[in-house]
């Protein structure tokens, strides 16, 4: 399982965009393939739980269609993060600060991470 919160807040944010774009109460299957491959995405990240944001983090996994497709449900999603999950919102701006201070290196890498091909 990837990291809880990181996961937690990503699943909120395609909600909160799946609600509002597609009209959906639950995730549509568009919706649904994209938060799994994130799922996957984090579980894989060879940061652990020294995870930057990915905003900030120089390893870009996600492949481009799907980063696309993020981006666009983190562009939707993050400004109304502060009303539907303000204590979500507050930890990915904790989070982003500290990310932002110091830059992940490769030298920080999980060792037990799994490669990026796997």
């Amino acid at each position: 399982m990837p990291a809880e919160p990181e996961y937690k807040t990503l699943q909120a944010m395609i909600s909160l965009f799946c609600r509002h774009r597609h009209k959906s109460d639950n995730l549509c299957t568009h919706c649904s393939e994209l938060l799994e491959y994130a799922e996957q995405r984090l579980a894989k990240c060879p940061f652990g739980d020294n995870k930057p944001t990915c905003r900030v983090c120089h390893i870009h996994c996600y492949a481009p269609e799907m980063r696309k497709r993020i981006a666009e449900v983190m562009r939707f999603s993050g400004p109304r993060m502060i009303l539907h999950h303000p204590i979500m919102a507050l930890r990915y701006l904790v989070q982003t600060r500290k990310s932002n201070s110091g830059v992940h290196s490769i030298s920080e890498r999980r060792t037990d991470a799994p490669s990026r091909n796997e």
